[in-house]
């Protein structure tokens, strides 16, 4: 479990340090004085969580994540959903703790869902465009954790289903079947990545190894710092079942070191676009140089991200110019700013309006459909 660490003067790094250095500087100061910031901040939670899967193999649709957030579903959630989620709140939860909160014990402990309540801290100030509380400062939705028990309830059912139904066919003997129910026993309660159970996996000595790199990591430029900490994150998995926590602490990291204060970096936003035969490369200077260009890559798409949104801003803005002062389209600009993707039924809660009167907003307003469909019709800002 012990790692090696590469050498921080490589030249071999050398570009790519700068490069990630120079963006995320960029990135930071453009973000903390923008004015569609709080926007962009909470459709950069959406989309990381999203990228997350991505990068772990899974797909889950973003306009399905914010209905999932927002109570809304428009079907049964499904397990990448729900990792999905579990991933957005990690992230709420990254932003408004303190910086060095995610690298304590007790901070640690919460992510992994054994520490319960946070710790008190005082929460950075986040302006809310509809002035309603937060979603992110009520406690974590309880349904979740009882929905993952009921499914691993009902895939244990047809397991056991399926077994009785091989040895009433003879396929498999009683002895086989006994191994099998001993292995599935171990089966995950929990909505998470990994599937097994091992108990010779010492979670909280490999945690213990990669917090023995943090010291190290503080020596070097926060980029380097940051990307050796994912590298470590990487070859030492302390967390099978929470193996994408990793890349959230790569931008809790760089909050931490000053890098990027404005927020929390959406990392696996930039990490989806590196090649995963460099990402997995044997080569560590090599998987270093491509966690740098995923830095890179995040700034780049999050300045992008600013652009469209200040431009998205300004157009619908100009089409509201000369409404009464009590209309809700303000708070439809503020909402479709903030997510990914509205949909009828969003806008008429967080609007208190009818499905009627929400339809008729987003006609004024011009804003684009994304789904194309009949029954379900979602709006956004490409």
């Amino acid at each position: 479990m012990r790692y090696e660490f590469p050498d921080p003067l490589d030249p071999a790094l050398l570009p790519a340090l700068m490069t990630a250095e120079d963006a995320l500087a960029r990135l930071d100061e453009r973000t903390g004085r923008h004015a569609v910031a709080a926007g962009f901040r909470e459709r950069g939670q959406f989309f990381d969580a999203t990228a997350a899967l991505w990068v772990a193999g899974e797909l889950v649709h973003v306009e399905d994540l914010v209905l999932h957030d927002s109570h809304m579903d428009a079907r049964a959630p499904s397990h990448e959903l729900t990792i999905a989620h579990a991933v957005l709140r990690a992230r709420r939860r990254l932003e408004l703790a303190d910086a060095d909160w995610a690298f304590s014990t007790s901070g640690l402990s919460a992510l992994r869902g054994e520490g319960g309540a946070v710790p008190n801290y005082e929460p950075r100030e986040r302006s809310d465009p509809e002035g309603e509380a937060n979603p992110t400062d009520a406690p974590d939705d309880p349904m979740d954790g009882s929905l993952s028990d009921a499914f691993a309830e009902i895939d244990a059912a047809i397991a056991r289903s399926e077994r009785l139904l091989e040895i009433h066919a003879g396929s498999v003997t009683e002895a086989d079947s006994a191994a099998v129910e001993l292995q599935t026993s171990r089966m995950e309660p929990t909505g998470q990545l990994g599937l097994l159970f091992d108990e010779e996996w010492d979670e909280a000595a490999r945690l213990d190894a990669w917090r023995a790199v943090l010291p190290v990591a503080d020596q070097l430029p926060a980029t380097l710092g940051a990307a050796v900490l994912f590298d470590a994150w990487e070859r030492i998995e302390p967390l099978r079942r929470q193996h994408w926590l990793g890349s959230l602490l790569v931008g809790a990291y760089l909050r931490l070191r000053g890098k990027v204060d404005s927020h929390v970096l959406a990392y696996n936003t930039g990490l989806k676009t590196i090649r995963h035969e460099r990402r997995r490369s044997k080569d560590r200077l090599t998987r270093l140089a491509g966690f740098l260009e995923a830095m890179s890559a995040a700034a780049e798409l999050g300045m992008k991200e600013l652009d469209r949104l200040s431009l998205a801003k300004t157009q619908m803005e100009m089409r509201i110019r000369d409404r009464r002062s009590n209309s809700n389209l303000p708070g439809l600009i503020d909402l479709v700013l903030s997510r990914p993707i509205v949909s009828g039924p969003l806008i008429a809660r967080h609007l208190g309006i009818t499905p009627r009167g929400a339809l008729n907003l987003v006609r004024e307003l011009g804003v684009r459909e994304m789904t194309g469909r009949g029954r379900y019709r979602g709006w956004g800002v490409l």
